[in-house]
Parts: C-alpha cells; sequence; structure tokens
C-alpha cells in the first residue's frame, strides 16, 4: 500500500467513527433515560463529553461561541423552536436542538426561503448541538459552538410528524448506489435551490455535501454561480448536509476557519480527487486506527468551565421535549 493511500485509509477511519452514529437515518428514542450520574465529576481525566452531555439547559449567560467548532463550548444558547410553519425538528430525544442566536434565526430564514424558493413545505431540522455546546457522546467532532446544523435533504412534510416519526422516520438517501452521481429520481432543481439559499447567507461559510452532490451543483446550477465556492464535498452527507457559519461579529473567543478562495470548486483537478476508487473504495488499514483520546474538560477552552458550572437559563424546552 502506498503511503498515500494508506493515509487515505486512515482519515476515511477517522471520519467515519465521528460521522456514523449520528447519520440522519439513524433512529432516536421515544423514552430516553437520563444519564446516570457520574462518580467522580471532578476527576481531571474523564472526558469532557461525560460532562457536557448531562447538561440538559443552556447556562444563563450572554450568548458566546468559544474555542473551535471541534474544540470548545457555547453560552447563551437559544433553542430551535420544535415547529414552525416551515420546519421541523427531528430526533427530539438527542437534546442537540440548541444553538447560538445567529445559527436559529439563519434557519428560520432558510426555512422561510425553502417554502418560498423551492416550494418544499419546508426544512427538516437535525443536529446543531447541545445546551452548552461542547463535545458529544456520539456523532460529531464538531457541532461544539453552536454555529453548525445539520438540515435533511429530505422536504419537511406538509403535515405535522408525531414524535415517534421524528425519532424513527428515516432521511432520503440523494446518491447512487455507484457513489458516482446523484439519484435522479430524489435530487430535484428544489434540492438546488435549497442548498443556494443557504450558500448565499452572508454568515455562511461553508456547506458539507457528499462530492455526487457537489458535482450535480457544479453541472445544473445557472446563471449567478458565485455561492458554489461555499459548497465543500465531504465524507457522508449523502442524507443531509451540513451548514457552518463564520463566527460572529464581536466573537472574540470564537477560533474560525481560513477563509476559502473564491472559485467555484468545479474544476475537474478539486473535484475528480473524490471519485477516485482509491477514495471511494479505500481498502482497509493494516491494523485499525487508535481512538484519539477523548478531549478533557482542561483541553477546551478555560471558559468552557464557566459555562459548564454556570446556572441553568430558565427555559422550558425540557418539558416540551417529554410530549
Amino acid at each position: 500500500m502506498t503511503p498515500r493511500l494508506s493515509l487515505i485509509s486512515l482519515l476515511l477511519a477517522v471520519v467515519l467513527a465521528h460521522t456514523v452514529p449520528a447519520l440522519a437515518q439513524d433512529k432516536g428514542s421515544l423514552e430516553p433515560k437520563p444519564l446516570p450520574p457520574l462518580a467522580n465529576p471532578n476527576d481531571p481525566k474523564l472526558p469532557a463529553k461525560q460532562l457536557f452531555a448531562r447538561r440538559l439547559l443552556p447556562a444563563a449567560m450572554p450568548a458566546r461561541a468559544i474555542g473551535s467548532y471541534s474544540k470548545g463550548c457555547l453560552a447563551g444558547a437559544d433553542q430551535m423552536p420544535f415547529d414552525g410553519d416551515t420546519w421541523q425538528v427531528m430526533r427530539l430525544s438527542r437534546n442537540r436542538y440548541w444553538g447560538h442566536p445567529a445559527m436559529i434565526a439563519l434557519l428560520k430564514r432558510l426555512a422561510a426561503k425553502a417554502h418560498k424558493d423551492a416550494g418544499w413545505p419546508g426544512i427538516l431540522v437535525g443536529d446543531i448541538g447541545q445546551p452548552r455546546g461542547g463535545p458529544a457522546l456520539s456523532g460529531h467532532a464538531s457541532h461544539q459552538i453552536g454555529l453548525d446544523a445539520d438540515i435533511w435533504l429530505t422536504p419537511m412534510p406538509d403535515h405535522r410528524l408525531s414524535r415517534e416519526q421524528r425519532e424513527e422516520m428515516s432521511a432520503t438517501m440523494m446518491v447512487r448506489e455507484d457513489r458516482l452521481d446523484i439519484d435522479p429520481k430524489v435530487f430535484t432543481p428544489g434540492h438546488l435551490a435549497v442548498l443556494r439559499a443557504a450558500a448565499q447567507e452572508a454568515g455562511v461559510q461553508r456547506i458539507f455535501v457528499n462530492a455526487a452532490i457537489k458535482k450535480a451543483l457544479c453541472r445544473e446550477a445557472r446563471g449567478d454561480r458565485s455561492w458554489l465556492y461555499k459548497i465543500r464535498p465531504w465524507w457522508g452527507h449523502d442524507y443531509h448536509f451540513h451548514i457552518r457559519m463564520a463566527c460572529p461579529s464581536g466573537s472574540a473567543e470564537c477560533e474560525g476557519q481560513p477563509s476559502q478562495s473564491g472559485d467555484e470548486g468545479c474544476a475537474e483537478s478539486e473535484l475528480g480527487y473524490w471519485f477516485k476508487d482509491s477514495v471511494l473504495h479505500p481498502p482497509p488499514p493494516k491494523e485499525p486506527p487508535k481512538p484519539k483520546p477523548a478531549i478533557t474538560l482542561a483541553q477546551l477552552p478555560a471558559a468552557c468551565k464557566q459555562v459548564l458550572n454556570a446556572p441553568d437559563a430558565k427555559n422550558g424546552a425540557r418539558s416540551e421535549a417529554r410530549k
């Protein structure tokens, strides 16, 4: 195996380890059980995810995105209401419907645009983040500072989903079985309209989709194509797309990502990589990669300890979630 192929295999394994458990088709629970108390919550070796997962409400603090997308926390989170005229929130049992106020406002705007521009009844909202951000017990390496959100590529139905449907309904696969292109039976001009509307939001820095979806957008976009540079191919994301916002203005503690180049990202030299057989079907590594040590509270920004220990914000979302 060449060094490059070995690196690809290792990277793919790491990516899948972070993404597979929270894919849109994974079911939730109708009767989520509370996590048991920690025997020693002050243990400095305790993974931070065990602490943040046990905070059921946001910190009663002003809104702040602290740290980076994959190593941070969130103060003063807002809840995405479970239902709106043009959106419904899925997998309520995960308690990951919290985000920075700027993200919640963006999702509401996008839902209205999906209805107006694409003719969808609305959008289905997947994971945003935990009440205080931070590392999650499963599913994501990012989504830690309230500026990431997953949107299903399945349009919202024209009726209110039941709690059971929200936990057990599967998202629709958008990619052909051979992984080389979208499935034209399910990927429609409406999907292009929704992705374009999301990318045209000024606060959005990146949108992650499966490479086959990026390929379809490059082929089918007409008129103004300046938004295409924000759409980035990444493993998975064939049932949902992932919105990432830039750090909001005045967020001194937020560590964003470098600005992207303004090119469309449609050139064969860029997009062709994702359709190589070695990338689509990498051979398994000779030895399973060792899991990365879990992040501890001490490894997060210092302000995250204050966020973790702050009083709960006064909010009735948990009682609503039980309905």
